[in-house]
């Protein structure tokens, strides 16, 4: 009963707050959610949804999140959906207005099915394919992929976001902080159509803690990459980089020749999730075996039906023995194991069987959310503790990492390699109490035991030279634009030129093939700055003709210039900056003054809030000669401000890039080079000193 009062209490304080008139709303309030209260969604039945994130709020915060809420609501409809939006919050730990959820199923349209100019007609593919069924982890909670990674905070900025996107005219931009739509401001043709930010925390507090706190008081967004970015593009998104990341592995540590695939080599690792479930198709595209554990069995039920895994089983002896049998055969094989990684690693270990490659790709970016399930429980019990028990719930967590930690130090000492796939796993290890992961066995200052992926093959493979996560959208959803986009990029890769050209002339040569698509019709390619800039003109030039429909295009933020992150994208940035944020601001700038059509920055990326700085972009090719001038100067801005950066960290392929992109470029632009002091002179100075 105590409870009841308190909550009519909160509600009549909440809802009793002065009301505009009605001429007065309808003078200055234009765009806004009408006054009809929208009917009770129902949740269809299989479909994933959000964990409880926890109900941390004090009465003062609750007060507000509610206040927060109904700030999109017009006034005649408070007294229902207070109450409706405490329940959420108390239920969820977050308001979400399911009822403003537009009924029916979301997905990415043909772009002349939406309204508005062309541009906004193209966002708004591109924000109702993050939350498509097929393409999204938790829809109804606008959770696109990563466990936390959202669209926007609520329907409720959904539906003003697409009411603004409407009626912008061609010399307008919509401002988005974290899901909310600012406003629609005045500019010109040649500025961005939106200009999007999410989760950004002045530096104090910039820390899961605080912002915990923020996102429950619907006041900050975990956008991920591009979730928030509204670029996602389904597990395709990550699966070429991963492709490219194994082949290297297996070159780098193993010696596989460059024009050898991995047939025969086993590669294990976790998670079937937005991101996650890249690798087991990735590993198949590289000849290999992969076995991919999983403890959501529904995860593994939507990979296996999108043709992402060959084959699942909960049996450990029987995936055993389909790794042997498709070693003695050399052919390419995915499996998920429905059940612990640290139990298949601890199986293999303890049968003395041999894995060459290991990595992990669980959401340790938010470890106690949900997105590491602990050894010794189900997913099931792992949801009620994270609701029931969180104490108890982290305390598994960070006996199963430190398990986890001593599985992989033995499996290594064996001959296996590990490394970390930029998911915050070796600092959630080190967090936990495991301080010998880190390299110095005292603090993360120098790294960790076992390198990044960015660290030992993306950054100096592709990174330093300018080849990232390039990517495009076929807006009228048409299978034969993305054929002949595929054709038309494939027309510009050399194969004879690198072993990279090779990898990505194969890659784009096999991708309809390789069943790719999930979600719109998209396709990434790596790229570097000349091939982008290239491919871009040859789409405008197609859509110009009236061969294909418009297109977007975009990018990955974990790429060459968008993000600064540490333990992952600037992991091999080694002259002491790699914890500084400059790049990806400065390429936000950049992009914004070269009139990229959406361009974004986010705080926390793929690693946790605090962790990183990450940005993101999209243009859309609607065939013109203007936007033959942005593809060439913001495409080219885009890659070489992070070319740059990573040169000036002394990074030899970065500076061979750099210095030729000066030839090519002449007077129109130039790169600082830095001159290369002598290791051996600084250190005999230095050792005089110390």
């Amino acid at each position: 009963m105590a409870m009841i009062l308190a909550t009519v209490e909160l509600l009549n304080h909440i809802t009793g707050v002065k009301k505009m008139s009605e001429s007065q709303s309808k003078e200055v309030i234009t765009i806004k959610l009408s006054t009809k209260l929208p009917a009770k969604i129902d949740f269809q039945i299989g479909i994933r949804r959000a964990p409880n994130r926890g109900f941390i709020l004090t009465k003062k915060e609750t007060e507000m999140a509610l206040k927060n809420a109904l700030r999109y609501i017009p006034n005649e409809l408070h007294e229902v959906l207070a109450s409706e939006f405490l329940q959420e919050l108390r239920s969820m730990g977050r308001i979400y207005g399911y009822r403003y959820r537009p009924s029916g199923e979301i997905y990415g349209r043909p772009v002349e099915e939406y309204d508005g100019i062309p541009e906004a007609k193209a966002l708004q593919v591109m924000i109702d394919n993050n939350l498509d069924f097929e393409v999204a982890l938790y829809p109804y909670e606008l959770v696109t992929y990563g466990e936390t990674g959202q669209v926007f905070q609520n329907w409720m900025q959904y539906q003003l976001v697409k009411k603004y996107l409407r009626i912008m005219k061609e010399d307008q931009t919509l401002v988005v902080s974290s899901g909310h739509p600012v406003g629609l401001f005045p500019s010109h043709r040649n500025a961005p159509r939106v200009i999007s930010t999410n989760g950004l925390i002045v530096g104090q507090w910039d820390n899961p803690e605080t912002f915990k706190k923020l996102a429950a008081m619907g006041v900050s967004n975990y956008g991920q990459m591009t979730a928030g970015g509204w670029m996602y593009i389904g597990p395709q998104g990550i699966v070429h980089g991963t492709y490219i990341t194994l082949l290297n592995a297996g070159r780098k540590y193993l010696g596989i020749p460059e024009n050898k695939d991995l047939s025969g080599v086993l590669f294990i690792s976790s998670g079937l999730g937005g991101m996650s479930g890249a690798q087991p198709k990735a590993v198949e595209i590289t000849g290999g075996i992969g076995v991919i554990a999983e403890v959501d069995y529904s995860r593994i039920e939507t990979r296996f039906s999108q043709g992402w895994v060959s084959r699942f089983s909960d049996d450990l002896e029987e995936i055993a023995g389909w790794v042997e049998e498709f070693r003695i055969k050399k052919r390419q094989i995915s499996i998920a194991y429905h059940g612990n990684v640290v139990d298949l690693l601890e199986y293999f270990d303890k049968n003395n069987l041999k894995v060459e490659l290991i990595s992990d790709q669980t959401s340790c970016h938010a470890v106690y959310e949900g997105g590491y399930t602990p050894a010794g429980i189900t997913f099931e019990k792992g949801r009620e503790l994270i609701e029931e028990d969180p104490v108890k719930f982290e305390e598994l967590v960070d006996e199963s990492l430190v398990r986890h930690f001593s599985v992989l130090k033995r499996l290594t000492e064996k001959g296996s390699y590990f490394w970390d796939y930029g998911n915050s796993f070796m600092a959630s290890v080190f967090e936990a109490g495991e301080k010998n992961i880190s390299a110095n066995g005292i603090d993360t200052s120098e790294g960790f035991i076992w390198p990044s992926y960015v660290e030992d093959i993306m950054g100096p493979i592709c990174f330093d030279k300018g080849f990232g996560p390039f990517r495009w959208v076929c807006l009228s959803r048409r299978e034969e634009d993305l054929a002949l986009t595929d054709k038309t990029a494939m027309e510009y890769i050399d194969p004879n030129l690198t072993a990279m050209h090779r990898d990505n002339y194969i890659w784009i040569r096999d991708a309809a093939k390789n069943k790719l698509v999930v979600g719109t019709k998209a396709r990434i390619l790596y790229a570097d700055e000349e091939g982008r800039v290239k491919i871009a003109l040859a789409f405008n030039r197609l859509v110009r003709e009236g061969k294909i429909g418009m297109v977007m295009l975009g990018r990955d933020h974990h790429d060459v210039s968008g993000t600064d992150s540490p333990f992952r994208e600037t992991a091999n940035i080694n002259d002491g900056s790699r914890v500084t944020a400059d790049m990806s601001v400065q390429c936000f700038g950049g992009n914004i003054a070269r009139g990229m059509t959406l361009v974004v920055l986010s705080n926390g990326g793929g690693v946790g809030i605090g962790r990183a700085s990450n940005g993101g972009n999209g243009i859309v090719l609607d065939g013109s000669e203007r936007m033959d001038d942005i593809i060439k100067s913001g495409l080219s801005w885009d890659v070489m401000g992070g070319v740059a950066r990573r040169n000036w960290a002394r990074n030899e392929n970065a500076i061979e890039t750099s210095k030729e992109w000066n030839k090519k470029n002449g007077n129109k632009g130039q790169i600082t080079i830095p001159f290369i002091a002598d290791d051996n002179f600084i250190k005999s100075l230095v050792d005089k000193v110390f």
